[in-house]
């Protein structure tokens, strides 16, 4: 049995959910809390430039009251980095962002991008956070994070996620190629390699499976479990379901 993927656990969408009418819940600090117990190994929260969901003070609280990883999605902007380097979470996933889309769409352009993203992935290094970058399964897109220094890359598995939603079996395979492909690779070349975005209970072992995916990042399918079954319940099928697909069972 190879060693586990963690497990993060993205939590914007309980945050979506109080500042849908105001107010102080649910919490996404008390959402983070119940996926630590559950199994969680991390917690993902993505500022973006709007705060449509996870608020700078969501990111001051988490860092001062919870005791897992602290994975910050951003932007790579001055306004995000100035943030990032006053938060000084564990992790930093430089994503892109677009004001208009209801979720991130796509991964980012590394390799077109490395000029302006450089000095992002410099500062924040030097800050004392891991930083990563969300990225296509593409080698253009991998070769251009080891150029920037980033050890850590998040492989975007949204088109994997939405062929298996869809029943596009073929396709579906097809992605997963790619991803193992990417993954290997990068992988071999020295970078840590990460996963997710639309994972659910029906795709995520395929991607859990694939051996140098040391961290899958899941939030959506989640918090919309956990209203029919309970955050907690969530997580733990979650954790038994990577854990089942390397082989071995959940801690």
């Amino acid at each position: 049995m190879s060693a586990l993927p963690r497990l993060g656990v993205n939590i914007d969408h309980v945050a979506t959910i109080r500042n849908a009418r105001g107010g102080d819940y649910p919490d996404p600090v008390r959402a983070a809390r119940m996926a630590a117990n559950a199994g969680a190994d991390g917690i993902t929260a993505h500022l973006r430039e709007d705060r449509r969901h996870i608020t700078d003070d969501d990111i001051a609280r988490l860092g001062a009251q919870i005791d897992l990883p602290l994975n910050l999605e951003m932007a790579a902007t001055d306004e995000m980095l100035r943030i990032a380097l006053e938060a000084r979470p564990h992790a930093a996933c430089l994503v892109p962002e677009k004001r208009e889309e209801r979720t991130t769409e796509g991964g980012l352009d590394a390799a077109g991008q490395q000029d302006h993203l450089a000095r992002f992935v410099s500062a924040l290094r030097e800050n004392g956070t891991r930083v990563s970058l969300f990225i296509e399964p593409a080698r253009r897109q991998l070769d251009a994070a080891l150029a920037l220094g980033a050890p850590v890359v998040e492989l975007h598995t949204g088109a994997y996620a939405d062929a298996c939603n869809e029943g596009r079996a073929g396709d579906a395979e097809r992605i997963l190629q790619d991803l193992r492909a990417a993954a290997d690779y990068g992988a071999r070349a020295g970078l840590e390699i990460h996963a997710g975005h639309g994972l659910t209970y029906d795709s995520v072992k395929p991607v859990a499976a694939i051996a140098p995916v040391r961290e899958l990042n899941i939030g959506h399918f989640l918090i919309s479990e956990a209203i029919f079954c309970g955050l907690d319940q969530a997580v733990s099928h979650m954790r038994t379901l990577i854990a089942q697909a390397r082989g071995g069972v959940a801690p």
